[in-house]
């Protein structure tokens, strides 16, 4: 008993110690000496590979999303007739919750795992090292453009993920399905509302951006320069990642959408 009461102790210290390193590190890296013409040059080229590059796997999983929603809405709405509805379900949906959660869920996979191994190898290959040695913060010239393109572009790709799926949800619904088109597009306009449902979607997926980027650069730096160390650290932005996404969905829904 005594020795899982120490286990767990210096399970909660290790824990309490790298959430405390990661607070520093992360101040450090975005409060630091401002470098506007160097800085906006590098955060164009992380927005492209950041996020330019995550669109083909936003899209395409977006696009089946919103089909899936209509064919899943149709056949339960349809057996109370209300059809007509299918609309409104899908817009709902995807801008309080599936667009929000699902685009961060993709976006910890394809991008949040690709900047881990990206300053996970450049810590390896001291690289890192090398910029200190010049005189040149890594924090600043590698950590902070990769962490404020992470917080721009999820926003963005959480709004063309709900954009295209509600296309899917509309083609399967009134192109297959035979839904009245009429009645898709006004029932949606009139029980979605822009400040309760679109914009507490977009606070979503502007927290989701934050903490996952920030798992992501984080776990590239404080990895361990090995290979084995590049794929333990890939792994545990994955893990923690997803973890976060989804508790964060519930604290953020309890307070948005239940009135607590």
């Amino acid at each position: 008993m005594l020795i899982e009461i120490r286990q767990l102790g210096r399970l909660s210290l290790s824990f309490l110690q790298k959430l405390g390193s990661s607070g520093i590190f992360l101040v450090q890296a975005i409060f630091g000496k401002p470098q506007l013409v160097k800085g906006s040059q590098l955060l164009f080229q992380q927005l492209y590979a950041v996020g330019v590059l995550s669109l083909p796997i936003i899209a395409c999983a977006g696009l089946f999303v919103g089909m899936v929603l209509g064919l899943q809405g149709y056949n339960t709405l349809v057996k109370f007739g209300a059809e007509q509805a299918l609309g409104q379900l899908i817009a709902l949906s995807l801008v309080r919750e599936l667009g929000p959660v699902v685009g961060a869920l993709l976006f910890a996979g394809r991008a949040g795992s690709a900047l881990t191994a990206e300053i996970s190898l450049l810590k390896t290959t001291e690289q890192l090292d090398g910029l200190t040695l010049m005189g040149v913060d890594p924090l600043h010239r590698i950590i902070a453009p990769r962490f404020w393109a992470g917080v721009i572009s999820l926003p963005l790709l959480t709004m063309i993920f709900n954009a295209i799926a509600i296309y899917g949800g509309y083609w399967v619904a009134v192109k297959w399905l035979g839904v009245d088109a009429g009645g898709f597009w006004s029932n949606m306009q009139a029980s979605v509302d822009f400040h309760a449902d679109v914009m507490n979607g977009a606070i979503k997926s502007v927290v989701f951006a934050f903490f996952v980027t920030w798992i992501a650069v984080f776990q590239g730096y404080d990895s361990v320069p090995t290979a084995e160390g590049i794929g333990a650290a890939t792994t545990r932005t994955v893990v923690y990642a997803s973890l976060v996404i989804l508790i964060l969905d519930f604290l953020l829904t309890a307070v948005m959408f239940s009135g607590f």
